[in-house]
């Protein structure tokens, strides 16, 4: 088939986490072949704080909040999460100091890649498998034809669907490593 769910839909997400690494290690690089490594460990601060203005979103879809274009909240949630992720795995960069950053770090990974399954994968194929129910019917198929013919599509979406229910769960992980990262900070770092 010359649309593939794979090549129209995982893929391009497969080259998103890809480039979340490479900018990740390129930062990491940059930051040390300029001998800028002090500016990698204040990174946390603010990918923390986009990560958690991004926040708002979810706040609006609850409606714990109402003000907001939840459209515009979406794109902002993402934006900022993503480059708010960027920063914190960049301030982790390659450094082995402690468990609980290392912890934070993986939860954090887990939880915006679990995002963008939903955001990237899910919407997508639910289009693309429409689509291909409208091919299909546009050239005179039965409806058991056509859903035969995307019956393996409908069940990776199917199975797609199910992060919804981790995504929360393990944000709520990845807060409470991070809130224990930044408490262990404050007070061995001499802020507190």
């Amino acid at each position: 088939m010359s649309n593939s769910l794979w090549r129209e839909q995982v893929l391009p997400f497969s080259l998103l986490v890809g480039f979340l690494a490479a900018a990740t290690l390129a930062g990491d690089y940059l930051l040390h072949r300029l001998d800028l490594v002090w500016v990698g460990r204040y990174l946390g601060i603010p990918g923390t704080i986009l990560i958690i203005g991004s926040l708002i979103y979810s706040a609006r879809k609850r409606k714990m909040i109402t003000v907001g274009n939840p459209k515009t909240l979406l794109t902002l949630h993402e934006i900022g999460t993503w480059l708010g992720s960027l920063m914190v795995l960049i301030h982790a960069g390659i450094h082995f100091n402690a468990i609980l950053p290392w912890l934070a770090t993986v939860a954090m990974g887990v939880n915006v890649i679990s995002g963008m399954v939903g955001k990237m994968l899910l919407d997508r194929s639910r289009r693309h498998v429409q689509g291909q129910r409208e091919h299909y019917q546009l050239r005179g198929l039965s409806r058991a034809e056509v859903e035969r013919a995307v019956f393996w599509d409908a069940v990776a979406i199917d199975a797609m669907t199910r992060w919804r229910k981790l995504h929360i769960p393990i944000f709520i992980v990845f807060a409470v490593l991070a809130l224990g990262h930044i408490v262990s900070v404050l007070l061995f770092w001499g802020w507190a």
